[in-house]
């Protein structure tokens, strides 16, 4: 913990040192302030990790169909059903666990927050804190508060309503940003099956937890938990109204403002392209190609050309130097040479 001492205390009073000269070194608002600092700087360094969240969550979204019909294939067969879920994700790039890497990532430096903050109030600093900051810190008040005070460790009741509005903004904060996740981006298809039943998990499970232990957490550590909470529903809000997964409201919401937009302008609507958007035309595909049906030898030979010369070659005869009689036809008693009784037959 030594390292996130350090950087956690380096950061808090740098921001200390500005806003020290506003308010007073001593002041309760010149903490507070220097641990919103110290917040908005931690969630600005988490950033990239935000965008890998989204991008998985949207792929998670969006593979819940092909879930579904892998459950339907092997449901029986749970160890097979894992692995084809697993390559699933392996193909597409997809890692299931990647919504949780900022909480994940914010916890050590939540705990180095807590003990840094919880030994400075009893004049034991840590990192670059001096005694005299230490000391400062735990004389420190906010609205008749002491910032390093919990709910549970004081009789004082300006520290109870103060961290009870904390420990309430905080679990608010924290339902809002999950209920504002599943109700406008994730599709349709997306709100039944696993994936579905654990976000509604995540959203009334969390912020219960953070309720129950809220109670015991510093006033100060309440405000950088209330102010990253709100980061979070921000930016959230921010990709949502910007990016919106396909088939979701949100998507549609926004095709909606660029239809209004376009209407004012007086410009033609232009469709918007999503991920899931298919190309108006098609290349026409090739006929496909017609078997010969199977025929007899006796229909074969009728279809054959009948050949244009001496009548006596299709019959067989040889008669070079003979011409085809145009009186003679079809009918079987005529013959070659024509009717004896013509004139110069």
């Amino acid at each position: 913990m030594a390292p996130l001492y350090w950087i956690t205390s380096v950061i808090l009073t740098g921001f200390h040192s500005l806003f020290g000269r506003l308010f007073g070194e001593e002041s309760g608002w010149a903490w507070a302030l220097s641990i919103v600092g110290l917040t908005l700087v931690i969630r600005a360094a988490l950033i990239p990790l935000f965008v890998k969240q989204i991008k998985s969550s949207r792929n998670m979204q969006l593979l819940q169909p092909k879930v579904k019909e892998l459950q339907k294939k092997y449901g029986h067969d749970r160890e097979r059903l894992s692995r084809e879920t697993m390559a699933l994700y392996k193909e597409t790039g997809t890692n299931p666990f990647a919504s949780c890497l900022p909480i994940l990532l914010q916890m050590p430096i939540f705990l180095a927050l807590f003990r840094l903050l919880d030994q400075a109030s009893k004049e034991n600093p840590k990192g670059v804190l001096t005694l005299e900051q230490a000391r400062q810190f735990g004389e420190s008040t906010l609205f008749g508060a002491h910032i390093a005070d919990t709910f549970l460790s004081t009789d004082d009741w300006n520290v109870r309503v103060l961290a009870l509005v904390l420990v309430l903004a905080m679990t608010a904060t924290t339902f809002l940003t999950q209920r504002q996740l599943m109700s406008k981006n994730m599709p349709a298809d997306a709100l039944t099956g696993p994936y579905a039943q654990q976000q509604k998990m995540l959203l009334y499970v969390l912020p219960l937890v953070f309720a129950v232990g809220g109670i015991a957490f510093p006033i100060g550590v309440l405000i950088y938990w209330t102010t990253s909470n709100l980061w979070t529903m921000g930016q959230q809000f921010y990709v949502i109204r910007n990016n919106p997964a396909p088939g979701t409201p949100a998507a549609a919401a926004k095709a909606e403002r660029v239809a209004h937009k376009a209407a004012r302008k007086g410009k033609p609507v232009q469709p918007i392209e999503t991920d899931e958007a298919k190309p108006e035309t098609e290349a026409p595909k090739p006929a496909p190609r017609q078997q010969p049906k199977k025929q007899t030898r006796s229909q074969r030979k009728s279809q054959r050309p009948r050949p244009q010369g001496n009548p006596g070659a299709a019959s067989g005869e040889t008669d070079s130097g003979a011409q085809q009689d145009p009186d003679v036809g079809d009918n079987p008693d005529d013959v070659p040479g024509g009717d004896p009784q013509k004139p110069g037959a």
